[in-house]
């Protein structure tokens, strides 16, 4: 162990308490450990970035769910890129850079199982975390598998500048389809049509979203991937063409909900329309779905990167005394690509 790693503390920010309705600091609790100690076949890593998720604010639920729920003061979860401080582990060396699951912390450790290693050249480490991790699989495999685009249809996504809807969209025009997005406020929309080269896209504040996508979406809608729920699904589903497609990723809007919405039961609607239009709505859990075909996105979404046909925004906050602000901000829709912190730095210690 060298002096460095003797001197640092271990800062974990832990569950204090679960949250009724939207989180808030209150929730959470930074603490200060020692660094843990590697043992034989195992390895200890430093968190560098730390990627924050909506799924998150599920684990901080204790209600049944397809992942066990952040037990009250134990660490937050959530994916990481690392470097390997100490190995006692034959396939890792200090200094590689790894993929891994350890959450809101600063060091972790693993026997090397479910780690990811990554080129030691890699120019952008973070990228492992969206585009070429967990949001790009997403958004391939929700749009390409499930939504099976033909071109000239029109696709339409929300949370459209978000590190998931960015790339469906994109993804769908190089598919040849119109893509509408829907995003929150003006300057999330401007960047959706004139860099990520989205036909239109709409403010989900506005008054006449409905009507907008009305106007938008004259020949109906084949695709919409849903990662939002609330109003934007409510606009949605009078435009679904039949046999229109819906991969389910999320429902961020309904995340912090306590109770179900007010007005009129919905449930009729929605379930007369997937039966006469003959609708297929999916969900999916991206990698107990589609794990095993990672390398397959990979190839895809790398040529496309070096190509030039994929744009990538990366929304980094430095700092893990951070994460808390910008984890509750990312539920507000206050974030403006791939949400990720920054937690040390990348050269070794």
């Amino acid at each position: 162990m060298t002096q460095i790693q003797q001197a640092h503390k271990n800062r974990q920010i832990v569950l204090a308490s679960r949250p009724f309705g939207a989180p808030t600091a209150d929730n959470f609790n930074t603490i200060e450990t020692d660094t843990p100690q590697p043992k034989e076949g195992e390895v200890l890593l430093r968190t560098v970035y730390l990627s924050l998720d909506p799924y998150m604010r599920g684990r901080m639920s204790d209600a049944k769910s397809y992942a066990d729920p952040v037990e009250i003061n134990e660490v937050m979860v959530g994916g990481s890129v690392c470097r390997v401080e100490v190995s006692n582990h034959s396939k890792y060396q200090v200094g590689d850079w790894v993929v891994a699951f350890g959450g809101w912390q600063d060091y972790s450790i693993s026997d090397g199982e479910n780690l990811l290693k990554l080129d030691r050249n890699i120019p952008n480490p973070s990228y492992a975390l969206g585009i070429l991790g967990m949001p790009g699989l997403t958004a391939y495999m929700g749009l390409l598998d499930i939504g099976q685009p033909k071109a000239g249809e029109t696709v339409v996504v929300a949370a459209a500048t978000g590190a998931v809807g960015s790339l469906v969209g994109q993804i769908a025009k190089i598919k040849g389809c119109k893509v509408i997005g829907i995003a929150g406020g003006s300057e999330k929309c401007q960047y959706a049509v004139d860099t990520l080269g989205f036909d239109a896209c709409l403010d989900h504040y506005s008054d006449d979203l409905a009507k907008q996508l009305t106007q938008v979406c004259v020949d109906g809608i084949d695709v919409y991937f849903e990662n939002v729920g609330g109003k934007i699904f409510d606009a949605v589903l009078p435009l679904l063409n039949s046999s229109a497609r819906i991969p389910l990723c999320g429902l961020i809007s309904q995340y912090n909900a306590t109770e179900l919405p007010q007005g009129p039961d919905r449930m009729f609607s929605l379930m007369g329309a997937l039966l006469v239009k003959r609708i297929k709505m999916q969900g999916f859990i991206v990698f107990d779905d589609y794990g095993h075909r990672y390398n397959e996105f990979s190839e895809a979404m790398v040529a496309w990167l070096m190509a030039g046909k994929i744009h990538y925004k990366e929304h980094l906050v430095d700092g893990i005394e951070n994460t808390v602000t910008a984890f509750i901000g990312l539920l507000e829709g206050k974030n403006f690509g791939k949400l990720v912190v920054r937690v040390g730095p990348d050269s070794l210690t």
